[in-house]
């Protein structure tokens, strides 16, 4: 891989800056790509982005920066587009911020750029960026991009992904998946804790399109050729759909909820859509479910693990023990009579919570860890 200095003024960086969202991000006379396929959204905070000027009115050097000399082989262009000569390989957030504080987007200090005096917008258009640019095979590159993101705003694992599985299959799913407004955006706020701006949509896509046992690597690799990324965004679909059909009424829990796995579970049965609403309703407002996002995996499951049903506290414990004489209340027990520790003893609903039993003290006894395990698999 061949590496050569090179210094840029923020004038010529921000020449022609252009941000089309999702149809991309250039600078430099529309000679760099500053958010290439293997890039994140803009995710600097504006006390970040702030720093980034600051350094820049008081002349202090900025971190070096990184292009790659760009290689669009791999994915299909119109003859008409100007393509980029350069890619931004690290340093993009630096890149954006500056650029928009030239552009007017923002104002530091309560000063816009157009509001500098004009010996300070000369400084600032003169300022010199140091930058690397790298020329090699597509595998130097992406391993030098990610070494050198080790420090900053870390990748995340989709981020890094992106980067190995570049290609049209990529840039088609971030149009799905990795731009704000766009796509399954408002779905994704409503039913995953996904950051909308770091890959994790596109990543949780993947997890519920991807085969059981296939890792997302794997589905990523077999299709990283492909023109387009229509059917992660049909599997994505049938998901959604599944989930507001059968669970019409919102909840903000419904966040914490893997669809994914239960659209594969449970997609071909019939349900009730509202009597699982009604049934949805009552346990929400029942205080012994502590796990409220577990409650539409029970009502398709019926399995109470997924409630974490309230427990009876310790003193309620020690209470009926003492009044229990230590003894184990099943009348199956194998040692009848046995005085147990209290350790070895496990709370228990006399009348079970499946059949209206509350988490109170009159409904609480004391069981032997064997009559326990007895008693809940009859």
């Amino acid at each position: 891989m061949q590496i050569t200095l090179k210094t840029v003024s923020i004038r010529e960086l921000a020449d022609g800056y252009s941000d089309k969202g999702i149809d991309g991000v250039t600078g430099y006379g529309g000679k760099l790509d500053i958010r290439p396929p293997y890039q994140r959204e803009f995710v600097y905070r504006d006390e970040k982005r702030d720093r980034v000027i600051e350094t820049v009115l008081k002349g202090f050097p900025l971190n070096v920066m990184y292009w790659a000399k760009a290689d669009y082989s791999s994915v299909p262009t119109d003859a008409s587009r100007n393509v980029p000569e350069f890619e931004v390989l690290d340093g993009q957030q630096r890149t954006i911020s500056i650029c928009q504080y030239i552009k007017g987007l923002f104002s530091v200090g309560r000063m816009f750029f157009h509001n500098q005096p004009r010996d300070i917008q000369e400084k600032i258009l003169n300022y010199e960026l140091t930058i690397y640019v790298c020329e090699g095979e597509e595998s130097e590159k992406l391993d030098w991009f990610r070494i050198i993101n080790i420090a900053g705003e870390p990748l995340t694992p989709q981020e890094l992904r992106n980067a190995a599985y570049r290609g049209p299959w990529v840039l088609d799913a971030k149009r799905y998946f990795s731009r704000q407004g766009y796509g399954a955006y408002e779905d994704a706020l409503k039913y995953t804790r996904a950051n909308t701006r770091r890959q994790e949509v596109l990543e949780t896509a993947i997890k519920w399109a991807k085969e059981e046992g296939q890792t997302i690597e794997d589905y990523m690799g077999a299709r990283q050729d492909k023109d387009n990324a229509a059917d992660l965004w049909q599997a994505w679909c049938n998901v959604i759909s599944w989930v507001k059909r059968i669970f019409p009424d919102y909840h903000g829990d419904m966040k914490a909820v893997d669809w994914g796995r239960l659209y594969r579970l449970y997609h071909t049965e019939s349900w009730d859509a509202a009597a699982l609403s009604a049934e949805i309703k009552k346990l929400r407002a029942d205080p012994d479910v502590t796990n409220k996002a577990g409650i539409y995996e029970y009502v398709l499951s019926r399995d109470p693990r997924h409630l974490h049903l309230r427990d009876f506290d310790l003193a309620v414990k020690r209470a009926v023990y003492d009044q229990q004489g230590g003894k184990c209340a099943w009348r199956k027990c194998a040692k009848p009579g046995h005085v147990f520790a209290f350790e070895e003893m496990h709370a228990d609903h006399i009348t079970p919570w499946s059949r209206g039993g509350s988490t109170l003290p009159s409904n609480c006894q004391l069981l032997c860890a064997d009559c326990n395990r007895r008693k809940s698999d009859v």
